[in-house]
């Protein structure tokens, strides 16, 4: 596994409230490299639209997230699509199930504050929480 892909909630916290996220997340994110999907900022723009998250600007959160947590993006690659189908139906949210798929595609670790997440854990997919 080569680097981190961040997950929305704990790039939303690592920029809000840093102090708030575990140890070994911290030092991942310190560690890197580090990757954040196009996949939340897609989650961050719907979100805001609707009202239920409130980060001013949607466009420049994303720049900000980017160059405050070192992160390259990733974007959506058909292939991430594709491994959506072999997920277990454990998580039911569409941006955590495409994060999660990212993640094995990709060979990242993923780095998360989710409770969901390291159900997911396996061979395939190691998960910082």
């Amino acid at each position: 596994m080569t680097g981190y892909l961040i997950d929305t909630n704990t790039a939303l916290i690592a920029l809000t409230n840093p102090g708030e996220l575990p140890a070994k997340v911290r030092t991942a994110l310190l560690t890197g490299p580090n990757k954040l999907s196009v996949i939340s900022y897609w989650e961050v723009v719907i979100k805001s639209m609707k009202g239920s998250l409130k980060v001013g600007d949607p466009g420049s959160w994303w720049r900000d997230a980017l160059d405050q947590l070192a992160a390259t993006p990733l974007a959506l690659r058909s292939e991430h699509v594709t491994e959506i189908y072999n997920l277990p139906p454990i998580h039911k949210d569409p941006f955590d199930r495409m994060l999660i798929a990212q993640a094995m595609i990709e060979e990242l670790q993923l780095v998360t504050t989710d409770g969901e997440f390291p159900r997911y854990a396996s061979t395939r997919l190691q998960v910082v929480s």
